[in-house]
């Protein structure tokens, strides 16, 4: 268990990048103007659902339900931090 507070708010990718499946790769990238990252499973299951229209809470339920598993929240907050953190995702007001 976190010691850090729960996550909240619909965070959403930024404006200069793109997430997509690459064939060739077999897995999500998340492209911008210098490059490209190559996302493993779980970050690209996770960043299709930054859509800012799902709160970090629908997220986490939904990839449970999605993967039948259970206590996803440490991890998914986590990547979601990695990934604010990295410039990947903007935070709207709601």
């Amino acid at each position: 268990m976190s010691d850090r507070a729960p996550m909240i708010g619909y965070p959403n990718i930024q404006k200069m990048y793109r997430l997509q499946w690459e064939d060739v790769q077999q897995s999500y990238v998340l492209l911008f103007p210098e490059g490209m990252v190559k996302l493993n499973q779980s970050a690209g299951e996770i960043l299709k659902r930054c859509t800012g229209k799902l709160s970090v809470i629908e997220i986490i339920a939904d990839l449970e339900s999605t993967f039948a598993v259970s206590n996803l929240a440490d991890d998914v907050e986590g990547f979601l931090a990695y990934a604010t953190q990295s410039g990947w995702l903007h935070w709207p007001e709601q």
